[in-house]
């Protein structure tokens, strides 16, 4: 599977910014040996459902435990069986467009 998610407190910190918070998460994810890639929106993360849902459930035990208030968006694209859809979905758009 594939989750595309985004995470982060209800409030930023008093700079105005959620950077410091965003990248615990991130952290987590890169630290989990998952296939992953970060954009300005949201971490995708690829791998069976039990190992992409602990990540998860870390990212969020660390932000709770930070902040009283968290925000969690997630998108999952479940399709047992196939693995490496990260890079191999993007690569059918690029043929597509000849750009490959």
């Amino acid at each position: 599977m594939i989750v595309a998610f985004s995470i982060a407190p209800a409030s930023p910190d008093d700079t105005g910014s959620y950077a410091e918070a965003v990248a615990e998460a991130v952290g987590i994810v890169r630290a989990s040996g998952l296939p992953h890639e970060t954009n300005s929106m949201f971490t995708n993360l690829e791998g069976e459902w039990d190992e992409v849902i602990g990540v998860l459930k870390q990212c969020v035990d660390a932000m709770t435990a930070r902040h009283p208030r968290v925000s969690l968006v997630v998108k999952a694209d479940i399709r047992p069986g196939h693995t490496g859809m990260l890079e191999s979905k993007v690569r059918r758009i690029d043929e597509v467009l000849g750009e490959a």
